[in-house]
């Protein structure tokens, strides 16, 4: 039976028993979003163990009975329309083979097959109601996207929007003509989205709360008081049409759809007497605000940021205690706890709380456990929580989030084109002529790199940047030809691509088409951090004789005055230690090069995938380089994995190189060119640093954590090494490699 939108909800009027209000449930009921087969009511839930609150084994309750259903033919269209019904936007996956723990009683269901569009699984092709000729160890689970539909609360228990009406879609219409012109839009009449088009709410009885929650969607942290008179004026002359005429927030809500609303069934021309359409006026963050002091001021005092992210806005939640960052478990983690993070941040409310370590693995400490916010709170330190203990949870709980964002209209100015998928091809920016006109042009492909690709990825919402690269030729071309802009550099970290440097005037060596700006972006990146502990504890001198280093010469381990040196006969003083290089994205790091171009050492007897893999260097107080070491791709491999994780990478036999998401790769104190060179380096203090990955050969979801340091003191004959840290900075290398740094909170 195909259900019509007027029949579901119709048959959907008994749920309102079990409601004391629209969104709120009474304690005598425990309801779940209910479906009609006829006359039979159907409710579904997520159950087994171990599972977060998104996931689980899918079980349905039919004819007085819950049972399973059978992993046959289980299809991520099946995982959607179930997802759905549980009150989440989508499926990210499904389960099988009883992933969750075997159920009991009924298998309800068979051989299902879902187009993935239908509103329940009852209309979905199957065997039938309970006929199977499975067993329980075939019994299906599903994982929804942590993102709940309009109106859902984040519950296992879901509440039903009985009404018709459901507001899905809101906007800020801005009514002055220079606020039209202007990103982003701060401040207008506050307009809902229905069958009919855009409809006003009526502001009588509008309060601060409800601007709060209006602000709070369009990506911005606070409201503040709007001066109705001129909006008076001009509702006086406009025909308005109010869908709304009473909405009653806490404040908290993340979606104006979860606070109470009343709807207008008659006249609505004239059913807000004495009022006229709600008016709102937000606050934007300082990373939005046009003053670079406020920019600033958010760096330099948040005790509370986000790592791992592709977009502005979201990632993995990490917070200052002393002087060193950490997690937070993600038990109990939920919208509103998520809301205070966005907002002390500068943005939004949240619109998704993620579980799992979504947004990658931290390492260190974690330092929050059960986290529960109220939603006013003003920083995520004001909320209650537990400490953690040693078994409460691991870094696969790391808790993330994804923030409402004002709306910029970055993507509207830039565009790849002729890739073999959405995620790749040429870069064109859209440039507006003297004269008024608009057109695409081409970027020089001269100079442009990973940073450059990463921002147009982001301006895109593609996701990390992969490759930046300085020849398209074998892409299809476009009929744009002509370069507009050349010598763009950027740091990586700007909102589009006109926030970069560039040529005032286009200066391209090869201005032909196939030399413009290309990228290839990707969802998901890897995530290089160096254990900075072990560096600590490993760091020690050794003099090491001349004729043991015709290999690390050869290979340029050694500094410049070696060549002097009267080789055989001598030694060189080295300071080595040992580099633990874990891998905490979300993709495998994977050399640039591919095997055909991997060079071959006979002398030490391996390939190297990567020119250079990581600098070494010893520095004075001031920060001038007085020894530096670097280290080749002496091979890329898993030495050992987190609990769970097998390794994929292993050098022996010309094998693949890289690091998998969850393992590391341990260069031991002891092989060669694991050390620096500091023959000719004096007695003083110094400071040791390591930077991974420096010429960005290979794209990573974060850069920033990428340099590692500590405070040395060497006396002529032995060196003490202390405070070992990530030092997390922007790193951009501009004329020969030369490194600059700007320290992050």
């Amino acid at each position: 039976m195909i259900v019509t939108k007027s029949k579901y909800y119709d048959i959907h009027t008994t749920v309102t028993r079990c409601f004391s209000g629209l969104f709120k449930p009474s304690p005598l009921c425990f309801c779940s979003l209910l479906q009609s087969q006829g006359p039979e009511t159907l409710k579904f839930r997520l159950s087994g163990f171990p599972r977060k609150h998104n996931e689980g084994r899918i079980e349905v309750f039919y004819k007085g009975e819950w049972g399973t259903i059978c992993d046959d033919d289980f299809s991520l269209a099946n995982a959607h329309v179930l997802c759905r019904q549980l009150g989440f936007v989508s499926a990210t996956g499904w389960a099988h083979s009883a992933k969750y723990g075997k159920g009991t009683g009924k298998i309800w269901l068979d051989n299902v097959q879902c187009s993935g569009s239908e509103r329940s699984v009852s209309v979905c092709k199957s065997r039938g109601w309970g006929n199977s000729d499975c067993t329980h160890d075939e019994d299906a689970g599903v994982i929804c996207k942590d993102e709940r539909l309009p109106g859902y609360v984040d519950s296992n228990v879901i509440e039903v929007l009985v009404d018709e009406n459901k507001v899905e879609e809101v906007r800020l219409r801005p009514v002055f003509t220079i606020a039209t012109k202007r990103m982003p839009v701060t401040e207008g009449v506050v307009e809902v989205k229905n069958k009919d088009g855009w409809a006003q709410i009526c502001d009588n009885g509008w309060t601060p709360k409800n601007s709060r929650v209006v602000c709070g969607m369009m990506g911005f942290p606070h409201e503040k008081k709007v001066n109705k008179n001129f909006y008076k004026l001009y509702a006086e002359r406009q025909k308005n049409h109010f869908l709304v005429h009473s909405v009653a927030c806490l404040g908290t809500e993340v979606h104006l759809a979860a606070c109470p609303l009343e709807f207008n069934y008659g006249n609505a021309t004239e059913s807000c007497p004495g009022g006229m359409p709600a008016v709102v006026s937000c606050v934007p963050g300082p990373l939005y605000a046009q003053s670079t002091a406020m920019r600033k001021k958010l760096k330099m005092q948040s005790t509370v940021r986000l790592k791992g992210g592709a977009k502005y806005g979201e990632g993995r939640v990490e917070v200052l205690k002393g002087s060193e960052w950490g997690t937070i478990c993600d038990d109990r983690w939920n919208l509103l706890s998520a809301s205070v993070v966005c907002r002390e941040l500068g943005f939004g409310s949240a619109k998704e709380a993620l579980t799992g370590a979504r947004m990658g693995q931290g390492l260190g400490p974690i330092y929050m456990n059960e986290v529960q916010c109220t939603g006013h709170e003003r920083s995520l330190w004001n909320c209650r929580y537990k400490n953690i203990t040693t078994e409460d949870c691991k870094h696969t709980e790391d808790a993330s989030l994804r923030c409402n964002v004002p709306y910029m209209g970055y993507e509207k100015t830039v565009r790849i084109l002729g890739g073999r998928s959405r995620y790749e091809g040429r870069v064109e920016v859209l440039r507006t002529e003297t004269n008024g006109t608009l057109r695409w042009g081409l970027i020089c492909g001269e100079g442009w790199g990973t940073e450059e690709a990463m921002v147009v990825c982001r301006q895109l919402g593609l996701g990390y940047a992969n490759h930046g690269l300085q020849e398209t030729w074998y892409w299809d071309s476009s009929n744009v030809t002509e370069m507009v802009m050349s010598g763009v550099k950027c740091t990586g970290d700007e909102m589009s691509l006109s926030q970069c440097q560039h040529h005032r005037t286009v200066n391209c060596q090869k201005a032909a088409a196939r030399f413009s700006a290309g990228v290839i972006c990707s969802e998901t990146a890897s995530d290089l951090v160096l254990n900075a502990p072990l560096v600590q504890q490993t760091t020690y001198i050794e003099d090491r004789p001349l004729h043991m280093l015709y290999c690390a010469a050869e290979e340029d381990c050694l500094s410049k005055s070696a060549a002097k040196a009267n080789w055989p006969y001598g030694h060189r003083r080295l300071l080595r230690f040992s580099s633990q290089i874990h891998n905490i994205g979300r993709a495998d790091f994977r050399p640039k090069a591919g095997r055909h171009s991997w060079v071959w050492h006979a002398c030490h007897g391996h390939y190297h995938s990567m020119d250079i893999f990581t600098h070494y260097d010893l520095m004075s107080a001031n920060g001038t380089k007085v020894a530096e070491g670097h280290k080749a791709s002496f091979c890329l491999e898993d030495t050992d994995c987190d609990e769970g994780v097998s390794k994929r990478y292993e050098c022996a036999n010309f094998g693949e190189q890289g690091i998998t998401v969850g393992c590391w790769d341990l260069y031991r104190h002891d092989i060669d060119c694991q050390w620096i060179d500091i023959t000719d380096v004096k007695p003083g203090n110094y400071i040791l640093q390591v930077v991974i990955n420096p010429n960005y050969e290979v794209a990573e979801s974060d850069f920033t954590n990428n340099a590692m340091k500590c405070n040395c003191k060497y006396d002529g004959h032995r060196i003490w090494v202390h405070n070992c840290h990530i030092e997390h900075v922007i790193m951009y290398h501009g004329l020969q490699n030369q490194w600059f740094k700007i320290k992050m909170p």
